[in-house]
């Protein structure tokens, strides 16, 4: 199995460090801003996106974890048992702005699942988007406000971020399915 590196660590590195800097530039700051990662890789970026804008600004953003899985639309096709992971937002959403994070976005149904389940829990003043990786391919109209790399991939291929939360170092490969 062949499987090219499209990104190392450092590489991973620098655009956490930009897309954080996106970020506070877009939103002028921290005031209102929430940061909500996308189960599961999504999840440890929005925590290293939240280091980063924690050290930069010394003030604290709220940040939390967001499962979809019964939000998709395609939840019964995957799997007639799901595994379902916990939900945290313990702050309110009304009138911030927040940043939903995923590691890959391709066609755009699972954020298409997040912003239903935001909704969920009020009506904020924004949703934008941070994606370590657009695959590009959309089959809804949505698309990220702050990317780390863009990249193309076969239909025959996957695209993995592989983040040292979850093994051992980072790195984004592309391999055949």
């Amino acid at each position: 199995m062949f499987a090219r590196i499209v990104m190392n660590s450092d590489a991973i590195e620098r655009s956490i460090e930009r897309l954080a800097m996106e970020i506070l530039e877009r939103n002028q700051g921290v005031e209102n801003l929430a940061i909500v990662g996308i189960h599961t890789g999504g999840v440890f970026m929005a925590t290293r996106l939240h280091e980063k804008i924690t050290a930069h600004e010394e003030n604290e953003v709220p940040t939390a974890s967001l499962d979809i899985t019964l939000y998709r639309d395609d939840w019964s096709l995957i799997s007639q048992n799901p595994i379902v992971r916990k939900t945290n937002i313990e702050f309110s959403v009304e009138d911030k702005n927040v940043v939903l994070v995923d590691d890959v976005i391709f066609t755009g149904r699972t954020i298409r699942a997040a912003m239903d389940a935001i909704m969920d829990y009020g009506r904020p003043r924004s949703i934008q988007l941070a994606v370590l990786v657009d695959r590009q391919g959309r089959e809804l109209p949505i698309q990220p406000d702050y990317t780390g790399v863009c990249i193309r991939a076969d239909d025959g291929e996957r695209v993995d971020v592989l983040l040292s939360e979850d093994r051992e170092g980072d790195e984004v490969v592309v391999d055949r399915k």
